[in-house]
């Protein structure tokens, strides 16, 4: 397996897909990087350190 090189701010991200949970709605589902692009959505991805900590 290759080694994931860390993005930069500007970086282009590459495809992914990941489980989700709509609390809302209370269901699981999926999100995918490449489905939201080809349906010409945009997206925010924001990182934080863990649950509970000072941001």
């Amino acid at each position: 397996m290759e080694q994931a090189k860390p993005l930069g701010v500007g970086d282009m991200v590459p495809d992914f897909e990941i489980n989700t949970y709509d609390p809302t709605t209370k269901n699981f589902g999926k999100f995918s990087l490449e489905q939201q692009k080809a349906d010409g959505k945009w997206s925010i991805l924001f990182f934080y350190p863990a649950d509970f900590t000072f941001v």
